[in-house]
């Protein structure tokens, strides 16, 4: 009985978890398409710069979060069933306490202007979560391979930017 009703609680205060999931999610993630959008079309000429204080035109945060939705809706059935069903098996309690953790962190992180991973924070959460029960409960090959990817990303793309950089001011400069 006891369990019955837990997992109904939870089940609902996922819909909750859910909700701010995706909020934190735009609160992080939308800022950084509509910075990169507003600066390309101010680079581009095609909208003025403004001195001083700079506000994102309404029709640029609509679009970012049309498109963020789409987006989200079509790849993110991917990510989900690697952290949702490959690397962690989790309990409607566990899921619940991972969103809410990862949710308070990114907004806390959002507030102080922190940027955060959507994807990174939500996983390690669900890790945790999991690993709650047992740490055989997760798959670390798979959070091994997650890992990599994050640690090679940032070196990766910083030579990539040097290279890129460089070969373009060779040419035009």
């Amino acid at each position: 009985m006891r369990r019955r009703f837990a997992n109904k609680f939870f089940s609902r205060g996922q819909i909750v978890s859910a909700m701010l999931m995706a909020y934190t999610h735009g609160a992080q993630d939308g800022q950084k398409f509509m910075g990169v959008m507003y600066l390309a079309l101010v680079v581009g000429g095609i909208y003025p710069a403004m001195e001083g204080v700079m506000k994102i035109p309404t029709w640029i945060m609509i679009f970012c979060s049309i498109v963020m939705a789409i987006g989200t809706s079509i790849g993110g059935y991917r990510i989900i069933k690697a952290m949702g069903l490959d690397m962690v098996h989790l309990e409607k309690y566990q899921g619940f306490s991972a969103e809410i953790v990862a949710s308070f962190s990114m907004l806390a992180a959002t507030f102080y202007g922190i940027p955060l991973s959507t994807t990174n924070t939500k996983a390690t959460a669900m890790m945790g979560a999991g690993a709650s029960q047992g740490i055989n409960k997760v798959d670390w090959g798979i959070a091994k391979e997650m890992l990599t990817a994050w640690v090679l990303t940032f070196p990766a793309c910083m030579l990539l930017g040097y290279v890129f950089a460089t070969v373009i001011r060779s040419i035009l400069i």
